[in-house]
């Protein structure tokens, strides 16, 4: 697949994830997230697989077909960008990202529910000094995450979800907690009511 087109000045917002499988959950989030953060555009990041999970997910091609099928927006694309890098933990693609894409702004995107354990994630801390973050709340997930060791590291670098519309003005560390109206669909229920694979 060919990358995606950025220009210069843009402010792309990253969406990653398995997506297996996409669901109306992420297209939520993501409108929500093109909104209040007042984004040029969305990538969603359909990922090879995720290193936290035992379990592979569903072939590529059929995660991606879905996936299209279920996000229709002119500013989102589908990408399998990861997979095409090489790329496997977040912070590496994130800083292929910045180096192909030259004068092109990134906020990564994600739930509330992994801000809460971000800190597992490789090269955590590299990620907030170099991306803004916009954090996107689920279900059950506001208490955790704004108590998170994450959320409390960077306690200095929070912007109030009112101004959630200037984290795009904002050099790392910045991120931003935004509540939104809540929808329960996960990829997890999904895949165990037997409706995907």
């Amino acid at each position: 697949m060919t990358h995606p087109v950025a220009k210069r000045g843009q402010v792309i917002g990253l969406l990653g994830g398995s997506f297996d499988p996409a669901h109306a959950g992420h297209v939520h989030i993501t409108t929500t997230a093109l909104k209040r953060f007042q984004l040029d555009r969305i990538w969603w990041m359909v990922s090879p697989g995720n290193p936290l999970k035992e379990n592979g997910p569903a072939p590529m091609a059929e995660r991606l077909q879905a996936a299209r099928a279920v996000m229709q927006h002119p500013k989102v694309d589908i990408t399998d960008i990861e997979a095409t890098l090489g790329t496997r933990y977040t912070a590496d693609t994130l800083a292929a990202l910045q180096r192909r894409y030259h004068g092109v702004q990134f906020v990564w995107l994600m739930g509330a529910d992994n801000l809460t354990q971000f800190h597992h994630w490789q090269d955590w801390r590299w990620i907030m000094d170099n991306v803004p973050v916009g954090v996107v709340a689920r279900p059950g997930d506001r208490i955790a995450a704004r108590l998170s060791k994450t959320a409390r590291v960077y306690a200095n670098a929070r912007i109030p979800g009112r101004a959630a519309h200037t984290l795009r003005d904002y050099a790392a560390p910045a991120w931003s907690f935004i509540n939104l109206p809540m929808s329960s669909q996960s990829s997890s229920a999904i895949r165990a009511r037997g409706e995907w694979r």
